[in-house]
């Protein structure tokens, strides 16, 4: 089905994405394609995401090359794209208008209702939570998510709906954020990351949320995660109206106790409107506390509270964010369960972690962790040896680049070494990926559950574990 196309792009016919199967990417471009909208792009890899672009009829091309930008109207690139890239070039040359993916998503997002979510962890999650409540709701909400969203078992980054709300997350990596004007917003945490974007500087950091969140109307909504100490920080300096939410006492919305069993998480909040139990379909204190921003919102909309919790119960996960492989057999009998994540920060390490020892208490739970950028472990090199000591069977693999260059100082080996010292024991390390399978071989246990995690390469060589015969 092609909607209406809005007024504003009403010139635009062709719309070309550069990198068009990067994670934030694909979901502008797939309603870009559902509003009708001429899609093409490019990209290095023939990817399942680009495949899916090309079954819904957009143009793609595997490579990069001048050519591929002639007859576009307009040229979406993400910071991943450089300027001296050949399809950049020409369409300076032909002078056609490139603009950030964040600027598109402003413009989609612009006659909606838009709510947009921020945070430096569970940006993807909270988004889906919110659109799968604003779903059951009967909204028909239009969202834009930064991973693969499972919905009626299809993963899916973003859906065109014909309701008036539009959720997408808001990333402030690039600060390209700031393109966003949404109605309301969530703000699940501030933490030291992407530090590179804000010349090192924390403060500088929290006032790029503070200018974001200022771009909502006087009338607007945001809904914050107090607990979080540069979350707390920033509010005195907000001249919107705020409702808070977390385990402590002044919150808004309080969390009062929870209890993970397995794959899901009971819990009981203080609202405004008095004590409600939820349950989600996600183990861990961050899962309900994710779910409790979306609560915040939805209840600010007028959705009942048995639309809610229908929505958090029928929540069917995100790709690769606690992606449950069960019965993987051992060689030696038995089984384990493989799971994926995505987090790559300690903070996210570790609640990732805690949810699942608290969620399985009778297994082992073995970390596989890949660290991502060379630039993020420099920055938060202390913070990861802090909590990766505490994983005695973890198995750590060398540092994904994502497109940096290698930098004096920065390795896997001063990392190992380093958590080594701290902790006391030796590290389990695996030279390539496909050597963790053979360094976990030798250690396996019987319902052992290993977590395959990190924002990089790692995610596909899980597949080896739960496809690739018995360990």
């Amino acid at each position: 089905m092609h909607y209406k196309r809005a007024g504003n792009m009403r010139r635009i016919n062709r719309i070309h994405f550069i990198g068009i199967g990067g994670t934030g990417m694909c979901g502008i471009a797939e309603v870009c394609l559902n509003l009708g909208y001429e899609v093409t792009g490019s990209d290095i890899n023939l990817s399942t995401t680009v495949e899916h672009l090309i079954a819904l009829g957009a143009l793609v091309k595997i490579g990069h090359d001048a050519s591929h930008v002639v007859g576009a109207d307009v040229v979406v690139v993400s910071t991943a794209v450089h300027n001296d890239n050949p399809e950049v070039v020409a369409a300076k040359d032909f002078g056609i208008p490139i603009i950030a993916r964040a600027q598109m998503l402003g413009e989609l997002m612009r006659f909606h209702y838009g709510i947009a979510v921020a945070g430096t962890h569970g940006k993807t999650t909270t988004t889906s939570l919110l659109a799968s409540i604003l779903e059951e709701a009967g909204l028909d909400p239009t969202f834009v998510v930064g991973g693969r969203f499972n919905k009626s078992n299809n993963l899916s980054s973003s859906q065109l709906g014909l309701g008036e709300y539009f959720v997408a997350e808001a990333d402030e990596s690039d600060a390209s954020f700031l393109y966003l004007r949404p109605m309301a917003a969530i703000v699940t945490n501030i933490d030291k990351d992407h530090m590179s974007t804000y010349d090192g500087d924390f403060n500088t950091l929290k006032q790029t949320f503070v200018n974001f969140l200022h771009h909502l109307p006087f009338y607007g909504l945001v809904v914050m995660c107090v607990d979080n100490a540069g979350v707390r920080e920033i509010i005195p300096a907000l001249q919107r109206p705020v409702i808070t939410y977390g385990e402590s006492e002044d919150a808004d919305f309080q969390l009062l106790e929870y209890r993970s069993n397995k794959m899901s998480t009971e819990f009981l909040v203080k609202t405004p409107f008095g004590v409600s139990e939820f349950t989600v379909a996600l183990p861990g204190k961050h899962s309900a506390l994710n779910s409790i921003a979306a609560i915040a919102i939805a209840t600010d909309l007028g959705v009942s509270a048995p639309a809610i919790r229908r929505g958090l119960m029928k929540f069917k996960g995100v790709g690769r964010r606690f992606q449950f492989h069960p019965d993987v057999p051992l060689k030696t009998g038995g089984n384990v369960s493989v799971m994926e994540d995505y987090g790559h920060h300690p903070t996210e390490i570790q609640s990732v972690m805690n949810a699942l020892t608290e969620a399985y208490p009778k297994k082992r739970v073995v970390l596989a962790f890949q660290p991502h950028r060379y630039s993020r472990t420099e920055e938060l090199f202390d913070e990861f040896v802090t909590v990766l000591k505490n994983y005695p069977d973890m198995i750590l693999t060398d540092i994904y680049p994502a497109g940096e260059q290698p930098k004096d100082g920065v390795s896997i080996d001063k990392l190992i070494a380093a958590i080594e010292a701290a902790a006391g024991h030796k590290v389990n390390f695996a030279p390539t990926l496909q050597d963790i399978r053979t360094v976990y071989q030798g250690m396996a246990k019987e319902d052992d559950l290993i977590v395959m995690m990190g924002a990089g390469s790692i995610g596909g060589i899980a597949a080896n574990f739960y496809k690739g015969g018995a360990l």
